[in-house]
């Protein structure tokens, strides 16, 4: 049971429900429309509209074995070399064997990709995979596209939704099992102000944690709000220090902030280059795919090109296109450019790295259980073992959509019975100011970005524990504390989410994945071919632990792989 909440008013109006799933992207109404297909009354509940998380920013689109001569285990082989040694190949096996067909539900459910001369699926190509996989729509708005099809499908099947509604905490029973939701409503009539969601299953699909980040391919819903929960309802959650930045991100300028717009890997997988402002393709010689390298290694060799060159950018080129491939096959990333004064067809497009995507999350094992009886977690905000140290381009929304039907599948079967809710209990945590964001932002983009170090983190460290000390001083000063509301729930999850990835980027002394520390450049496979689980104790703060690369599942009994002793952290009982 867990023994810290956010600082909220007690609930107003309640619901019942068989299950709540938190969260209306891929992962999410996935989920939601298989519960509710098997008969299972379900509740949908989403931060803004239906259509307004990260799926419908995703350009690329979805990996899955589907063209001639391609199979699973390709798919596999190219998913375990992108994650750097730390994949569960289990959870892999899993995503590339199942994915085909789920991408032929998601078909069947209303989405419709791009399609070849002769009427079959089109296939292009992304960083890190040796063939042409990835199903696209739109050209370069598969993710709009799958976004259009679940909505319409939930809206079709009548399913209970709540729109503009942030989740808060985890209601738990008397035995400490997943009771439902606490949530607040920015909305009128029934469903307004703080409210419960009650449910014996809850499916946390909330997405990135993106806007932990100054500058990020994220939505501005991408705060972290379900793993900020999850960490709250005593979950554990793990690699949360592999986050990966896009390397090509277009560039509007030093100093920008907020979300920025993507230029798509499929640009480079169709053939644009890479280059500096000679003209000079630098990645090649750098990996035998070059510009088509894993993510990771692409946005390390921008990065250390900048650095040569003394700039603050990149040039990806695309000019040999032409401006029909550009009006057809790239038509959003077009209008993205030109709307910058930026014109592909004429011009390379200016580039640099930025947050993108979260490989870590809230663990769970292969039917999307976490470690919180009752509490499950698909998509991004999960860390099932599939990415392990570095996503490989397009197997996020397969992600989803396989896991998601493990978890509907799950629930379904176990059938789970309501217990009476308890919590959330124990002590509140003090709201953090909501111009707190932009602090931790930017100290997470100075400390423990793109580059990292031990002096770096442990400066980003010091700027977050001064936040979260000040925070408490003023509350025991009896000075006006920040008021309950949207924008200060939001700034104390992006604080509490930030001082965790911190924590776990000290304490991986290496160079692995997505994750670069300067000070440690070489990958150690003795010592650190292992994750770092962490958890919230209200008694000890952050407790980390390391365990063996397989320790994903089953949750039932949770640490049974650990392979070295516990460590806490400094907060104290009261304040995580």
């Amino acid at each position: 049971m867990t023994g810290i909440r956010l600082t909220a008013p007690a609930p107003g109006w309640s619901i019942d429900a068989d299950v709540v799933v938190v969260g209306s992207g891929v992962a999410g109404l996935t989920t939601a429309l298989r519960c509710a297909a098997a008969g299972l009354a379900t509740v949908v509940v989403t931060k803004a509209r239906l259509d307004a998380g990260s799926t419908r920013w995703a350009q690329g689109g979805i990996a899955a074995a589907l063209g001639e001569g391609d199979t699973p285990e390709q798919h596999l082989a190219d998913t375990l070399v992108a994650g750097v040694g730390l994949c569960d190949e289990s959870a892999v096996r899993a995503l590339v064997t199942d994915g085909p067909g789920a991408v032929r539900r998601l078909m069947e459910t209303g989405a419709r990709f791009d399609t070849a001369d002769d009427g079959s699926v089109a296939l292009t190509r992304e960083g890190g995979h040796h063939r042409r996989r990835i199903v696209h729509a739109g050209g370069d708005a598969t993710g709009a596209e799958v976004s259009r099809a679940l909505v319409e499908a939930v809206r079709a099947a009548a399913l209970h939704t709540i729109e503009n509604a942030l989740v808060l905490d985890l209601l738990t029973d008397a035995e400490g099992r997943t009771a439902g939701v606490t949530l607040h409503v920015m909305g009128e009539g029934q469903h307004d102000g703080v409210g419960a969601v009650n449910a014996p299953a809850v499916v946390l699909a909330t997405g990135g944690m993106g806007q932990v980040f100054s500058a990020t391919t994220n939505p501005s819903v991408s705060t972290a709000d379900g793993v900020a929960l999850a960490l709250r309802a005593g979950a554990e959650v793990s690699d949360l220090e592999f986050v990966q930045f896009h390397p090509t991100v277009l560039f509007l300028g030093a100093g920008s902030e907020g979300q920025q717009p993507l230029v798509s890997e499929a640009v480079r997988g169709e053939g644009a280059h890479l280059v500096d402002a000679s003209g000079t393709r630098f990645m090649l010689g750098q990996h035998e795919l070059a510009e088509l390298a894993p993510r990771d290694i692409v946005a390390k060799g921008i990065t250390r090109q900048m650095q040569l060159n003394g700039t603050d950018h990149m040039y990806l080129d695309g000019r040999h296109f032409g401006a029909e491939m550009w009006e057809h096959r790239f038509p959003t990333i077009l209008a993205a450019c030109r709307s910058h004064g930026i014109d592909p067809v004429t011009e390379p497009i200016p580039v640099a790295p930025a947050a993108h995507y979260a490989s870590g999350g809230v663990r769970t094992d292969l039917r999307g259980r976490t470690t919180v009886p009752g509490l499950y977690a698909c998509g991004e905000v999960a860390c099932t073992g599939v990415h392990g140290a570095n996503r490989l381009a397009s197997n996020s929304l397969l992600e989803g959509l396989v896991f998601a039907e493990r978890i509907a599948d799950g629930i379904v079967a176990d059938r789970p019975r309501a217990g009476e809710a308890v919590g959330p209990v124990g002590a509140p945590v003090p709201l953090q100011a909501p111009e707190t964001r932009l602090t931790v932002q930017r100290a997470m983009t100075r400390g423990a970005g793109v580059l990292r170090s031990a002096e770096s983190l442990a400066a980003a460290a010091d700027e977050l524990e001064e936040l979260r000390l000040a925070t408490r001083e003023a509350g025991a000063a009896e000075t006006k504390p920040a008021v309950p509301g949207v924008e200060a729930w939001e700034a104390t999850n992006l604080l509490l989410v930030a001082r965790v990835l911190v924590a776990a980027a000290r304490a991986r002394e290496e160079t692995r994945g997505c994750h670069w520390r300067e000070d440690r450049p070489e990958r150690d496979d003795a010592d650190w071919r292992r994750h770092l689980v962490v958890r919230l104790d209200p008694e000890d703060g952050l407790v980390l632990r390391r365990t063996d690369t397989e320790a994903f599942g089953p949750v039932d009994a949770p640490g049974a792989a650990d392979c070295a002793a516990t460590s806490t952290t400094h907060p104290t009982p009261e304040e995580p």
